[in-house]
């Protein structure tokens, strides 16, 4: 996978998270402060222009403004934590003109462990780690396998409580809810398959 590869993933997500955006946005008004989909629109927004005005040259140049302009961009949690995956993710496949499968497959698993450490979550807390964390060993098998793991994780937030973020203070009112987060996870798995 080469630079173009990463640039229409990424453009993936962007029309995505616009298409999604009011979407998102009701999933956060039920257990959030109702902006996760305003503020990933207008992070992958500002991703597109940085994109475009200095044209990256590696894969990794790529994830890293991706990353680098989330955490400047994108409000509250969000930022930070999309930031790090992706910036993580462009440390990870290293300064190479391409990027293999199983190397992009080893990269998402240290830029779970980053998410991770940076939330301080692990799956079952109700949050994007339980869309993320079980897309990533997938990502070894296939890109549809992925995509179909990070769904169902993010489905099977509907009856978790939140014990992190946000929707942690809401307690048992957070039972009953997809995850904002979780959702915007797959998404972007998802946009990694279509790319």
């Amino acid at each position: 996978m080469d630079t173009a590869f990463f640039l229409r993933w990424i453009a993936a997500v962007t029309e995505r998270v616009r298409a999604d955006r009011d979407h998102l946005t009701d999933l956060d008004r039920a257990i959030g402060d109702a902006d996760h989909g305003a503020n990933l629109d207008r992070g992958f927004t500002a991703v597109e222009e940085a994109l475009a005005a200095k044209p990256p040259e590696t894969p990794s140049a790529v994830l890293t403004t991706t990353g680098t302009t989330l955490i400047r961009k994108v409000g509250g949690a969000s930022g930070p934590l999309y930031g790090t995956l992706f910036r993580t993710l462009g440390r990870a496949v290293g300064e190479v003109p391409e990027v293999s499968q199983e190397a992009l497959a080893e990269a998402f698993a240290q830029a779970l462990a980053a998410v991770m450490k940076l939330g301080s979550a692990q799956e079952g807390d109700k949050t994007m780690i339980d869309a993320l964390a079980p897309a990533v060993p997938e990502l070894r098998t296939s890109f549809d396998a992925a995509a179909r793991a990070a769904l169902d994780g993010a489905r099977a937030t509907t009856p978790m409580r939140a014990r992190k973020g946000r929707a942690s203070y809401l307690g048992d009112r957070s039972i009953g809810h997809q995850d904002p987060g979780a959702t915007s996870t797959a998404l972007v798995i998802d946009a990694l398959r279509a790319a």
